[in-house]
């Protein structure tokens, strides 16, 4: 850890966040020893309010008294602050390609796959996993592209893209356990589906996920199953 001694590091989160997810990551692939605070978003506790007063959100990370707001801006300053193996590469157009990327995956990806779980429409849902898919397969080639034909995005190790895309792993095969679409085909993105292997069976990954796929299944079921019930007793 950079600056050594009795330096305490604190990460304000929600297990099923996958922005929670990437700092976790960051976190522990550089060997840092931290603080793991779940906040309940219902009830925000004064710590969260006062570290992140603008968007009120999760995650936060607040190092030696010091907070760190949002999930990129999180694992870049991991990648800074704190000894280990470097995420993003020296080279400064490399390390511009794998900011373009993790942006990609937040813009393009990520978003319309969160409009698959929240539209209330068959025909919009359908849409938006249209629209999910067609970026898994430009990410194919961002993989390509970056990874350079290593395992990673980061080429032989694990790097900055793939610690942003890691936090979305659970949600991969939770879509798949959920609906049946399976966004890493082997058949389509054969890169991406080596890729999701490879990530998730190394150890730091094993351990900072747990049972997060199987607790974010069980969730979801909940919510339709509570969804259900609403609208059967509003036909009432």
């Amino acid at each position: 850890m950079a600056g050594g001694g009795e330096e305490k590091v604190k990460l304000l989160g929600t297990w099923a966040s996958p922005f929670v997810l990437r700092a976790q990551l960051a976190l522990s692939f550089k060997g840092v020893s931290f603080e793991n605070v779940d906040e309940d978003l219902s009830s925000k506790s004064d710590l969260l309010l006062r570290s992140n007063p603008v968007h009120k959100a999760v995650p936060v990370l607040i190092h030696n008294g010091r907070p760190v707001c949002e999930s990129l801006v999180i694992v870049q300053y991991v990648n800074e602050a704190f000894d280990g193996s470097p995420l993003l590469p020296a080279d400064p157009h490399e390390r511009a390609v794998a900011r373009f990327w993790a942006a990609f995956i937040g813009d393009k990806l990520v978003a319309p796959w969160h409009k698959v779980f929240t539209a209330k429409i068959e025909e919009e849902k359908a849409e938006w996993m249209e629209q999910t898919l067609a970026a898994v397969d430009v990410l194919e080639g961002g993989l390509k592209e970056c990874s350079r034909g290593g395992s990673f995005f980061g080429g032989d190790n694990v790097g900055y893209v793939d610690v942003v895309l890691g936090g979305a792993v659970p949600w991969v095969y939770g879509t798949e356990a959920l609906s049946g679409t399976r966004l890493f085909d082997a058949g389509r993105v054969p890169l991406l589906a080596a890729w999701l292997e490879r990530f998730g069976a190394l150890d730091t990954v094993k351990a900072v996920m747990a049972d997060i796929p199987t607790r974010l299944v069980e969730l979801a079921k909940k919510k339709q199953a509570e969804a259900a019930a609403a609208a059967t007793a509003g036909d009432c």
